[in-house]
């Protein structure tokens, strides 16, 4: 099952990061997919900033960041990891943080999709008008079979 939403701005795309966040909980492991400037931080920074997080920006040269609150926010970037890179993506030891807290991988296709059966697909592309994304949101395992805002 595959739920689409249109975002037509930034501030609507952190407001659907936050609505998504309120049914996200330890353990969970979301994959972001989209082209370059197509909105993933956004998203990343609305399921943030409703954990109580600011100042999320892309870990794209860092590869990975983890951000402390009541639960754990794991951002990663697997940009850089793709063909050869792609065994750097085991050493980040993601497998470590998973159960206690909340996961985000962009450009995870491949890669992440691996560490766990049950994940929140998250499809970003852009849409007609300028400023216009549409989010497809695919569920993947029990935890999230039928999964709707």
């Amino acid at each position: 099952m595959c739920e689409k939403i249109e975002v037509n701005s930034l501030a609507e795309m952190h407001k659907l990061g936050a609505r998504i966040c309120t049914q996200l909980k330890r353990g969970d492991l979301l994959l972001l997919s989209g082209p370059l400037g197509a909105g993933k931080t956004g998203l990343t920074q609305g399921i943030g900033q409703a954990l109580g997080i600011e100042n999320i920006t892309s870990p794209t040269f860092v590869i990975s960041r983890i951000h402390p609150t009541k639960i754990p926010l794991v951002h990663v970037d697997a940009y850089r990891l793709q063909g050869d890179s792609a065994a750097i993506f085991d050493d980040l030891d993601l497998e470590s943080f998973l159960p206690t807290s909340i996961t985000v991988v962009e450009w995870g296709e491949g890669l992440a999709d691996r560490l766990a059966d049950d994940y929140l697909e998250i499809q970003i592309e852009f849409g007609a008008n300028d400023g216009q994304r549409l989010v497809s949101l695919i569920g993947h395992g029990q935890r999230f079979a039928g999964f709707k805002l």
